[in-house]
C-alpha cells in the first residue's frame, strides 16, 4: 500500500503587485490572489499614489518593500493577516 505524498509544497512567492486607494492585491507563482485592506499599511494608506507604485518585490517575491515609505509587506503578513500597527505617538 503507498503511503501519503510527502512532497513539501512549494513557498508561496509574490509574482504581482497592484495598490488601490482600498485594498493591496498580490499575484503569487502558484496562481492565487491576495487581496488585504490598504488599511492594514498606515504608511501606504498615507502614501501618495506615486509612492505606492513605487515598489521592489524582496528576493525572489517573499515580499514586497516601498522605499519612498520604508515599508515592507510579506507575502505570509498578508496571507495570515497580520497588519502593521502604527506606533503610538510620542
Amino acid at each position: 500500500m503507498p503511503g501519503p505524498n510527502t512532497a513539501a509544497a512549494p513557498e508561496p512567492l509574490i509574482k504581482t503587485v497592484r495598490v488601490s486607494d482600498e485594498v493591496i492585491t498580490a499575484g503569487l507563482t502558484d496562481g492565487r490572489t491576495i487581496t488585504v485592506p490598504l488599511a492594514w499599511s498606515w504608511r501606504l494608506s498615507e502614501a501618495t499614489p506615486e509612492q505606492r507604485g513605487n515598489f521592489r518585490l524582496i528576493g525572489a517575491g517573499e515580499g514586497v518593500h516601498w522605499p519612498d515609505i520604508d515599508e515592507d509587506i510579506s507575502v505570509w503578513g498578508m496571507l495570515y493577516g497580520v497588519p502593521a500597527h502604527k506606533a503610538p505617538a510620542r
